[in-house]
């Protein structure tokens, strides 16, 4: 997702140094130019060859480096940057930074970049939550840059609480959110369903589908990544809530019912990606039912149709897109809802097609409008989202 993007990965004095040599790996997976720079102290924790074979370049360390006599070097990595990272951050760079103090090639060549800056503060409890460091944090935020909060846990000064490095991972979504597509949905708000719904039977038991919230999940964080103000209502899944994203947990169709139309107002899109109970247990058994010898059935009650309803209820300029998970006559089905809902878009695939459906990282689609069918190819869930959001996008223009 980084390809031809230049990320200068800012590494200063804190033990949580190792970290940043896995987030240098990840980022050069993404097909990344990484540009480590690291303070005096940082190649103490970590050496700068570490980085340059995980990078491929020059670990930068020094200002007067005479390697560099034909190039002003903190302004040459400050031109070609697409975006800085700075992780970990001790008290100390924070502070440079947020006061413009340049005296060293980290601190200089951040000065002279004007991309986008995301700081990540790993440091002692006391240290994080002394209002010095928060007054600085909260200047650099003032100043544009993003603040990823610590998380909390034991310290290596053996402390416990807020102050720990959060994972290369979580590192690395903060540069895909900023750097791995344009902006092309900056001041749409987006409402995302994904999961099941559970509807319960007794204390220890309920009915529900196959659904693992994949889908969702993929939409929400593709629009997030194109500048989307982003609201997710989730059913039970045991995916990792997604980063820049409010996630909204729910357990049944009438949890989720609820919802969606306290937000679906405020909503430029909806895209209804959640498998929705269409029938739940008429009564609901206080404890739990015993097991007999003889057969049993149970009455069962429809439930809310929020699609339909959203479609009733759309307002001018709303887009509203749903999903239709077939297993026959996928098309006329997918027609049908269309119009029967008042939907501007329909996704639909067929579950019994390999690649398809419930819990893979695939998904084969039909976009349905009105006027037009468009088949994608067999593709992960997070390009489909990205190719559905396309179709929305260019709808709304």
């Amino acid at each position: 997702m980084l390809k031809g993007k230049t990320v200068v990965l800012g590494v200063s004095g804190g033990i949580a140094c190792y970290k940043a040599c896995e987030l240098a790996s990840l980022l050069v997976k993404q097909h990344a130019d990484v540009q480590v720079i690291m303070t005096e102290n940082a190649c103490r924790l970590v050496t700068p060859i570490t980085f340059e074979q995980l990078t491929g370049n020059k670990a930068l360390t020094d200002t007067f480096d005479r390697n560099f006599v034909h190039s002003v070097e903190h302004i040459s990595v400050a031109t070609r940057a697409d975006m800085v990272i700075i992780a970990p951050a001790t008290a100390n760079i924070a502070a440079k930074l947020a006061h413009g103090i340049a005296d060293d090639m980290l601190t200089t060549t951040v000065l002279a970049c004007t991309c986008p800056k995301v700081i990540a503060p790993s440091m002692n409890t006391a240290m994080y939550e002394n209002p010095v460091t928060q007054d600085n944090l909260k200047t650099l935020e003032h100043y544009g840059w993003e603040v990823i909060e610590p998380d909390s846990g034991r310290l290596a000064c053996g402390a416990v609480g807020k102050g720990k490095l959060p994972s290369p991972e979580r590192l690395l979504e903060a540069c895909l959110h900023t750097l791995a597509h344009d902006k092309d949905m900056t001041g749409k708000k987006v409402l995302v369903t994904a999961g099941p719904t559970r509807e319960a039977l007794d204390p220890v038991r309920f009915l529900t589908n196959h659904s693992t919230g994949k889908m969702g999940y993929a939409i929400a964080r593709a629009a997030a990544y194109r500048g989307a103000e982003v609201t997710l209502v989730s059913g039970k899944t045991d995916l990792p809530k997604p980063d820049y994203v409010d996630v909204i947990d729910i357990v049944s169709a009438q949890d989720m019912y609820e919802a969606v139309m306290e937000h679906a107002g405020e909503s430029d899109i909806i895209i209804k990606a959640a498998a929705v109970a269409d029938y739940r247990p008429a009564v609901v058994a206080d404890n739990k039912i015993k097991k007999k010898d003889v057969d049993m059935s149970i009455e069962l009650e429809r439930t809310n149709d929020i699609l339909k309803e959203l479609g009733s209820r759309k307002k001018e300029g709303q887009f509203l897109c749903g999903f239709s998970m077939e297993t026959e006559n996928m098309l006329e089905n997918s027609r049908a809802k269309l119009v029967k809902k008042n939907l501007d878009m329909i996704a639909a695939n067929n579950v019994k097609v390999e690649g398809a459906g419930f819990g893979n990282d695939t998904n084969i689609l039909t976009l349905i409008t009105a006027d037009s069918e468009t088949e994608l190819p067999i593709m992960s869930k997070f390009d489909a989202a990205n190719r559905l959001l396309d179709e929305i996008c260019a709808r709304m223009k």
